[in-house]
């Protein structure tokens, strides 16, 4: 299958959802899905899973800032040189996000680095130790946030 057979059959899988989302073509070999309906979010991964499409590249996050207290989630499927991602937004504070891991055994990676780094909890999650902070590092405080400031670590030892 070519790119555009591609999303096609991506953009049918997901407007079987029209409900819970909203989709978009920023570019000819990218399908952006924004999910509205958080519940819905895993069983469109297996829709796609399910129709081969695409291997889970990176799951990243976007910061808005205090202000927005708003906080987007991408989840990046790359089916040979297109580009699916679904869009997930929570709230900075207490924001939860179902895991993926039952479904893509490597998104689990990618979760543990969200909650650690963003503070968003992944519920489900296999294995919640840290990837990248040391074990005494303050609850609360998360260095990929907009607002994280070094200074408001104490000195170590």
């Amino acid at each position: 299958m070519n790119s555009e057979e591609i999303l096609t059959l991506a953009s049918g899988i997901v407007q079987s959802w029209d409900w819970a989302t909203e989709i978009s073509r920023p570019n000819p070999k990218q399908l952006d899905v924004k999910v509205n309906v958080l519940q819905e979010l895993v069983p469109i991964v297996v829709g796609l899973r399910v129709k081969r499409l695409g291997y889970l590249s990176a799951i990243v996050c976007l910061d808005g800032g205090p202000e927005t207290n708003d906080m987007e989630v991408l989840y990046h499927f790359c089916p040979g040189d297109a580009i699916i991602a679904l869009r997930v937004h929570v709230p900075r504070d207490g924001g939860t996000l179902p895991s993926l891991c039952e479904v893509v055994p490597g998104a689990e990676v990618f979760e543990r680095e969200l909650r650690e780094m963003f503070g968003i909890e992944i519920t489900g999650l296999h294995t919640p130790d840290r990837l990248y902070l040391p074990d005494d590092w303050p609850a609360g405080v998360y260095p990929m946030r907009k607002d994280f400031d070094p200074k408001m670590l104490s000195p170590r030892p």
